[in-house]
């Protein structure tokens, strides 16, 4: 995959459209970043932060999370989320015919976890149809 990957522009617009709406929709999200597995950015939305560093954090957190399912024998990994104590950051994995992605979401601690993982995993669901 790498630099030359292209996701096709319909795809592209609904991730820059979903980014943006969970962003502006659900209270304490402060970033929405969708990378390659390989860890770049192919589109967010963010108050504030630099999408590339959360690009190749989340392809970091990916790559160890697939390790962990498969030697738990428990299949591919879905999601994976960091509770801290000023916050969250939910990293759910998403499987197309072309390439595989990963949607980083970072919450503060008025964010509702339940929430986000839901929206987080319609995201993922609709970005893997698109």
């Amino acid at each position: 995959m790498g630099k030359t990957f292209e996701l096709p522009s319909s795809a592209k617009a609904f991730i820059l459209q979903e980014s943006e709406r969970l962003l502006q929709e659900i209270s304490g999200v402060s970033a929405v970043v969708v990378a390659t597995v390989d860890g770049f950015d192919v589109g967010s939305a963010m108050k504030h932060g630099d999408p590339t560093r959360v690009a190749a954090m989340a392809s970091s957190i990916f790559a160890i999370s697939g390790v962990v399912s498969s030697e738990a024998h428990l299949g591919r990994s879905r999601s994976v989320t960091i509770d801290t104590d000023q916050g969250f950051v939910i990293v759910h994995s998403i499987y197309r015919d072309d390439a595989d992605l990963v949607i980083s979401v970072i919450a503060g601690e008025d964010a509702i976890l339940g929430q986000v993982a839901y929206q987080v995993a319609q995201f993922a669901k609709n970005l893997a149809a698109a």
